[in-house]
């Protein structure tokens, strides 16, 4: 119940035609195709917005040598490779399998060529389980394609442009925060039609063995995500979103988010919606624990939608 003289806060939120019960979205790549998660004690599909599904790719792919995760301080490294058992595999025997789901379903799409992209996003859209597309423009561990498309405004636009053509459904733009200006990464996007974008990926990086001086990881970089990088992908939502709101495209803010003071951050810097992803590795509880807190959070300073939260950041 609501405290007195306050009704329950609206939680739900509509982000460019996707529509979800709260704010709260699953990263991509922390959450496989969600099949893991369905029996995992204290995690229940219905009390999130949205899942974002590993990130897929045309064809199959083995991902990198392993080991593939390192743990730093207030952190981790991940340097999987976007392994998947491509496009085709994962709309025939996957999607059907997502139909028990009681959330909505974000497809996240990869390649190598602006053409795969798109042939992948094309699937997707077509696909009746899908309910938005996340195109991933900014992958730090894979060799070609991602954070290289990312890193280049035309590139991106491109991409986006392309992938616009054959998506019927809302468009996310994903963007690293391996570049100088992200907002020019962002304004690209926008200009090439995404509906919404999504921010931040993970922060290349790397983690040495000092017994053999040689890097942890198989593929001697990898991700850095956890606690580490809010502060970084806090300051980067408050800059996409001065760009974001005048031409009404939402942001969904995400890195390091583990308690619901976090996704307040996110939400205050400008972010409509946020997404968790390493905290499910030692806490499966973790969503509805965050909107509980944001529910209490929003009752506490007489706040009836949450919506009205997101950019009020005040400057000094």
């Amino acid at each position: 119940m609501a405290g007195k003289g306050m009704t329950e806060p609206k939680l739900a939120v509509d982000l460019a035609g996707l529509a979800m019960r709260n704010p709260m979205i699953i990263g991509s790549g922390t959450f496989a195709y969600g099949e893991e998660f369905i029996n995992v004690a204290g995690f229940k599909n219905e009390d999130i917005g949205a899942i974002t599904l590993k990130g897929t790719t045309l064809e199959p792919r083995e991902g990198n040598a392993t080991p593939r995760v390192a743990e730093s301080a207030s952190g981790m490294l991940n340097s999987i490779g976007l392994q998947n058992p491509g496009a085709d595999a994962v709309v025939r025997d996957i999607l059907p399998r997502l139909r028990v789901f009681q959330t909505r379903v974000i497809a996240n799409v990869a390649g190598r060529t602006v053409e795969e992209y798109r042939k992948v996003a094309k699937k997707f859209s077509d696909a009746p389980e899908i309910d938005a597309v996340e195109v991933n423009i900014s992958c730090p561990n894979v060799r070609r394609g991602g954070a290289e498309f990312g890193t280049d405004p035309t590139m991106a636009g491109e991409v986006i442009a392309s992938v616009r053509e054959v998506c019927k459904r809302p468009l996310i733009a994903k963007l690293t925060p391996n570049v100088t200006d992200i907002t020019a990464i962002a304004e690209a996007c926008i200009e090439a039609g995404a509906d919404i974008l999504s921010l931040i990926n993970t922060l290349r990086a790397m983690v040495i063995d000092t017994a053999t001086r040689r890097p942890v990881l198989g593929a001697n970089t990898g991700g850095l995500s956890g606690p580490a990088v809010k502060p970084v992908a806090i300051m980067m939502v408050h800059q996409v979103y001065q760009i974001a709101k005048e031409k009404n495209v939402p942001v969904i803010g995400m890195g390091g988010i583990s308690t619901a003071n976090d996704a307040l951050e996110f939400i205050i810097a400008g972010a409509s919606a946020f997404s968790v992803g390493t905290a499910l590795f030692w806490n499966p509880a973790v969503c509805k624990q965050i909107i509980s807190g944001l529910r209490s959070y929003l009752i506490e300073n007489q706040i009836d939608d949450v919506s009205k939260l997101v950019g009020t950041l005040k400057l000094n």
